[in-house]
């Protein structure tokens, strides 16, 4: 189809097809052995595809939604051969995310008339958030974008050392407290430093505790209302970062932190380590939250906006 046209530099489009190579194989490896032996796409072909959809961490949805869709392709063709069934899931499968506006950017842009634009990023220990705040800055800031991070996981010393290391590696201001601060201070300092900087972008790091959600939802609804007593409007976006590793996890990851706070937008991680790749696709469709980022390596400039064409492009190439 039409919009399978390259859209990424050559340089993105291959850091891409290698980031998903690992979940590119396994499921073509799969699809090979449940199209062996046949011509059409057929009840027992579709069974299979299924399978192999649910394993491949798409989830029983958003797989469900996919299936029924090449049923009515069946139905109304009345032949499809299994030679056409890889474009055919690309079609179905890019017109199922084209169904959650998650645009179609491919470079890093924050909106000119929020100044400074505050993204409060929230998710568990250990997905790489802290990770996916410095690359951000780092390609904001190579757009000649000024940006102040703020350390607002304040229950881990350790969570803010290693801000402060990637602050230092983009050479970027940084405001932080001591360990154990009230975090919606931090939060309303560093917008307070943002506005007197004159910031483009502001980048609020958030803990990440999941063991008691009313304190997860209290704590990250009192830093959003001390933020707006600087901006009125602040967050102007929730990102939601998950590790696409943990397969089915990073849903339920997904389903607390959407119950906590409003979630506007979705990062995931760690796509290049992992056969589970399908999580983007079944995350996206299930919340209805656009993925705006996703990691296929571990480089600073190996966090890509997600594109959803070229992503299905790479995943089904």
């Amino acid at each position: 189809m039409s919009f399978f046209k390259k859209i990424f530099s050559s340089e993105k489009k291959e850091t891409l097809d290698k980031g998903l190579e690992k979940s590119k194989t396994t499921f073509f490896t799969k699809l090979n052995k449940a199209v062996a032996g046949k011509s059409k796409v057929d009840e027992d072909v579709l069974d299979n595809l299924e399978e192999i959809l649910v394993s491949s961490d798409v989830g029983v949805n958003t797989t469900l939604k996919i299936i029924g869709r090449i049923e009515e392709r069946v139905s109304k063709d009345k032949y499809l051969g299994t030679s056409e069934l890889n474009q055919i899931l690309r079609e179905e499968i890019a017109g199922l995310l084209s169904e959650v506006d998650s645009g179609n950017a491919t470079e890093f842009t924050v909106p000119k008339d929020k100044k400074p634009y505050v993204i409060m990023v929230v998710g568990v220990n250990g997905v790489g958030k802290t990770t996916t705040i410095g690359k951000l800055a780092s390609q904001f800031k190579k757009q000649g974008l000024n940006v102040v991070l703020g350390a607002a996981d304040t229950f881990r010393a350790a969570a803010i050392d290693q801000l402060q290391i990637w602050a230092d590696r983009v050479d970027v201001p940084m405001v932080r407290q001591n360990f154990g601060s009230d975090p919606a201070s931090v939060a309303f300092d560093s917008l307070k430093s943002g506005v007197t900087q004159n910031a483009d972008v502001v980048i609020i790091d958030t803990a990440g505790r999941l063991h008691n959600k009313v304190n997860l939802m209290n704590e990250l609804t009192k830093i959003k209302r001390v933020m707006q007593k600087v901006l009125p409007d602040a967050p102007h976006d929730v990102l939601l970062v998950l590790d696409g590793s943990t397969g089915q996890n990073a849903f339920e990851q997904a389903k607390h932190f959407t119950a906590a706070t409003e979630v506007t937008s979705l990062a995931v991680t760690k796509l290049d380590g992992t056969a589970k790749g399908g999580v983007v696709i079944g995350i996206s469709d299930q919340f209805k939250i656009p993925v705006r980022y996703i990691g296929v390596g571990e480089g600073i400039d190996d966090l890509q906006v997600f594109n959803k064409f070229e992503f299905v492009d790479s995943f089904f190439k």
